[in-house]
């Protein structure tokens, strides 16, 4: 029987443990669990990831990478039609990790790399929000001064980082299953979205963005 290069045997366990972390929250997904389902033994899982920080740390390595890649889109929304794509892309990638998400504070406390990185990721995210709204000002679809632009990028970035945590909150139980996924980041879109309505300048753009909040539950 060929064996499994070693790379394909840590992105199985990434990927299944990925999984496992998201459906039942990361505290409650022990190594043992990992490596049964996985059908493994535990010496294996160790060879690839020592501990489960180090596990933690390569799932969140690739979320950065992913959601640091996006924000480089932010300077190119122009209209409403932008910014929902590009908000939806976010929510989307943020539903991918989620359990960064819903146990956020408790990995902050024992993870080191996550506690210096995920700053971070916030820093990007509402610098990107910021560009986001900068554009839009500039191609005359809203109208806002800097102090605005300032304030509304981070209450934004506010929505996005404890979106789920609000969704968790609202219903522990089904809030982070697969089925819940369609409406949670419709909710957050629509609510991020709609922040806009106020600076829109032109008539039909506010239409529009009224006609995509409309759509979401």
């Amino acid at each position: 029987m060929v064996k499994k290069a070693p790379r394909r045997t840590a992105e199985r366990i990434a990927t299944v443990s990925l999984d496992l972390f998201n459906r039942f929250g990361e505290p409650n997904v022990s190594t043992t669990l990992i490596s049964s389902e996985l059908n493994i033994s535990p010496g294996n899982l160790y060879y690839h990831f020592p501990a489960k920080d180090k596990l933690i740390s390569h799932l969140f390595d690739r979320y950065e990478s992913a959601v640091m890649n996006l924000m480089e889109a932010s300077g190119d929304v122009q209209d409403v039609e932008d910014a929902w794509f590009f908000l939806h892309s976010l929510f989307e990638l943020i539903w991918d990790y989620r359990f960064l998400y819903r146990d956020l504070n408790d990995l902050l406390s024992r993870n080191r790399h996550l506690e210096t990185h995920f700053k971070n990721i916030l820093d990007r995210k509402t610098l990107a929000l910021r560009q986001l709204l900068e554009s839009m000002v500039h191609a005359k679809r809203l109208k806002m001064n800097p102090l605005t632009i300032e304030t509304l990028s981070a209450s934004m970035a506010v929505v996005v980082t404890y979106w789920l945590s609000y969704e968790y909150v609202r219903d522990p139980r089904h809030a982070m299953e697969a089925q819940s996924a369609g409406l949670a980041l419709a909710r957050g879109a629509r609510h991020v979205l709609s922040l806009l309505m106020p600076y829109l300048v032109d008539g039909s753009q506010q239409a529009h963005l009224q006609q995509l909040t409309a759509a979401y539950p």
